[in-house]
This record gives structure tokens, sequence and C-alpha cells, in this order.
């Protein structure tokens, strides 16, 4: 394998891990995030409380598969 196909599969690794259903919650939130920008609304206030609905669901998930 190439150094840079090396890297991609690195990276791809590192952000998708074991979840990609959070991996994809993330990008829809940065997603919505930038098209706030665009009708020009302060989105500070949007990615946080994502994120963190997201974490909680994975988590959420993560407990039920593992009883």
């Amino acid at each position: 394998m190439n150094k840079i196909g090396a890297f991609f599969i690195f990276w791809y690794d590192f952000i998708v891990g074991d979840d990609w259903l959070t991996a994809a919650g993330v990008a829809l939130g940065l997603a919505a995030t930038w098209g706030l920008v665009h009708t020009n609304l302060n989105p500070w206030w949007l990615l946080p409380p994502w994120v963190a609905v997201s974490f909680v669901l994975s988590l959420r998930r993560a407990v039920r598969k593992a009883r």
C-alpha cells in the first residue's frame, strides 16, 4: 500500500471509527451550520448541542448493544 492510501485509510478509521452514524450526524450538523451561515443567521449555537445529542445517541446504541 502506498503512503497516500495509508493516509486516507487512517483518517477514515479515525473519523468514522466504529460508529458511522455518529460521523454522519456530525457531518450533517456541519452542513446545517454551513447552510445557516448563508442565511445571515448567527449559527454558533447549532453545532455544540447537535454533537452532544449525536454522542448521547451513540452511547445509548452502544449500551443497548452490550446488553
